[in-house]
């Protein structure tokens, strides 16, 4: 089932957080359909866990013949491990990374992404929809190499990959949470181990801090509404993580 983020004005954003953990053996995670229009784009569409229901889920919105775009945060099994697959049941093209561009043709058969993979440069990018655009922005090492979040300035929300995760069930991941401080013991040791520095997350705080957000989405857990959206810009302004918590004895022979 499709949880409906936002709808008006022919502008839908439609998550679907079940699938893949029914025997807890995958991790929980995300999967987004951004619609305007006549233009549908799939964002973090994740691995051979989801495709079946995700495909047939999405098909009940928006004709998979039709959609365009694929954008993927990183590189990770869990966002494009299913890539073989898109590209043979849609005519969509890959945006990543250009730091995975040449990486991402491995989940497929030889010559299946020919000439349909844009390459995200670091600085970010706008990406057409219909007469709008999703905004790629630059989240570098939050918490892969070449990482970005996608902005909808129609909807006001930003699709945060793995930056905002929360480990809770299918279920939990379906409510938009309005309050961070319930959330924080879900979320704190994911992030302390998969954020690079607390240098970069403050980058980051700075970066969005005056973006319109309505809505913070990330690729697994709750999405995070209301006042939870600056409370949890403020936590990550000063927040030690990766290697500020690496010593001497975490790179030792093993006993």
């Amino acid at each position: 089932m499709a949880v409906e983020l936002y709808n008006r004005d022919g502008h839908v954003c439609l998550m679907v957080s079940h699938l893949g953990d029914e025997d807890g053996e995958a991790v929980q995670s995300n999967q987004f359909l951004v619609i305007h229009g006549d233009n549908g784009v799939v964002i973090d569409p994740g691995g051979n866990v989801a495709y079946n229901e995700l495909l047939l889920t999405l098909g009940r919105f928006f004709p998979p013949q039709r959609l365009t775009k694929i954008l993927a945060s990183h590189a990770d099994p869990d966002i494009i491990g299913a890539l073989d697959r898109w590209m043979t049941s849609t005519p969509a093209t890959l945006y990543i990374s250009r730091l995975w561009e040449r990486f991402a043709p491995h989940f497929c058969k030889s010559g299946k992404t020919q000439g349909r993979i844009v390459g995200i440069p670091d600085a970010g990018m706008r990406i057409p929809l219909g007469d709008t655009e999703l905004v790629a922005l630059p989240a570098h090492f939050m918490h892969s190499e070449g990482n970005f979040q996608f902005w909808d300035p129609v909807s006001r929300i930003l699709f945060s990959g793995d930056l905002g995760v929360s480990i809770v069930s299918p279920e939990e991941a379906r409510r938009p949470v309005t309050s961070l401080a319930p959330l924080k013991p879900k979320m704190e040791a994911f992030h302390r181990r998969y954020m690079v520095s607390a240098k970069v997350l403050n980058y980051w705080a700075q970066m969005v801090r005056d973006l319109p957000i309505r809505m913070i989405v990330p690729q697994h857990g709750a999405p995070l509404a209301g006042p939870a959206v600056q409370e949890f810009i403020d936590w990550m302004v000063d927040f030690p993580c990766g290697v500020d918590l690496l010593t001497p004895a975490h790179y030792a022979m093993p006993g």
